[in-house]
């Protein structure tokens, strides 16, 4: 109470403090102004930057990235260069046996399609998920079933003796089964000693339509 008095009764003191407050409300509304404008000018070059395309610490990951592949790659051929290669068969000869009769059943049912070999899911699945689809990517198919567009439609794996001998392998399985399930490509087991040739024609019958025709074609004929 006696300060404020103290300023009534000397106006010049009391319009000095009130100057010092005005000059210091003004300075923190001018930096808080700055502050705002300094962060909408960030966002903006961040927004103009991703328009424009990567930043220069993106290229520079990139290259980065780029260069340890290139050292990988130069490491593999190094030893592919010292290695013996020998041929083997792409399917024992079990699975063989399979591979025959569910090519022909395919024919059969519809020469539009087609039966691949021993296809990695990586080739005809895809996922934004880099963690998910590596993890699948490597992962095999014995039969997939391609129609007329080059689409795998269903997978056929077949469970040779001994095939789940291991948890490993149960898991491995149920990764496939997962994946293609989500994908939505039928999955459907074929068991050694078990499926018969007749059912593995009704199998085909089931999954695979009716078509026209006694052999394969590709496309529409040029002309």
């Amino acid at each position: 109470m006696e300060t404020i008095n103290f300023l009534l009764d000397r106006p010049i003191a009391l319009f000095v403090v009130l100057a010092i407050g005005a000059a210091i409300g003004m300075a923190v509304e001018r930096f808080t102004h700055l502050a705002d404008a300094a962060e909408r000018k960030q966002r903006w070059q961040e927004r103009k930057n991703s328009k424009k395309g990567p930043t220069l610490r993106t290229i520079e990951n990139a290259e980065r990235k780029q260069a340890v592949r290139s050292d990988l790659a130069a490491d593999q051929l190094k030893a592919v260069s010292r290695a013996h290669f020998t041929q083997r068969p792409l399917l024992n000869q079990s699975e063989s046996k399979v591979f025959v009769a569910l090519d022909a059943a395919v024919i059969a049912r519809n020469p539009r399609w087609q039966v691949m070999a021993q296809v990695s899911l990586g080739e005809f699945l895809a996922s934004p998920d880099e963690k998910a689809f590596f993890a699948i990517n490597s992962k095999r198919v014995d039969f997939a079933l391609m129609d007329e567009n080059c689409r795998v439609v269903h997978a056929l794996e077949y469970q040779g003796s001994g095939h789940h001998t291991s948890d490993c392998a149960a898991a491995r399985d149920a990764v496939k089964k997962e994946a293609l399930r989500r994908a939505g490509i039928g999955y459907h087991e074929v068991v050694a000693g078990h499926t018969t040739p007749a059912e593995l024609r009704a199998l085909v019958e089931k999954l695979v339509p009716a078509g026209r025709g006694s052999g394969r074609t590709f496309g529409k004929a040029a002309g």
